[in-house]
């Protein structure tokens, strides 16, 4: 399995898990998060290996459509990349650096 790809799954599930239905999140977990076989994950919910692998390319297919529509995983992105920027350009100006510290962390919580 790519790493990029495994990347992006994690990535797009930690922003969209919430919209997946509770098999949708527990395949995709177990598949990427926890680099579960398919056919550990059919034996787990006493499934076809081929039910599981069907499961997972749709669940991928709404996650990368989730993240077209919604672009909540790029936009994250490239805000983390422009407070960069402006921690680097002002990094004399404490209360700028407050202030884009506490936007930071409403991004990560």
């Amino acid at each position: 399995m790519e790493i990029e790809k495994t990347n992006r799954m994690n990535a797009l599930f930690e922003f969209y898990s919430t919209l997946l239905t509770e098999k949708q999140m527990n395949y995709i977990e177990l598949y990427y998060a926890f680099d579960y076989s398919l056919g550990e994950i059919a034996e787990e919910f006493q499934v076809s290996r081929q039910a599981v692998y069907d499961n997972i390319k749709r669940t991928e297919k709404t996650l990368e459509e989730y993240e077209r529509k919604l672009s909540l995983y790029s936009n994250y992105i490239v805000r983390g990349e422009i407070l960069d920027e402006l921690k680097e350009k002002y990094s004399q100006d404490t209360y700028l650096l407050k202030k884009l510290a506490e936007i930071q962390e409403i991004d990560e919580t």
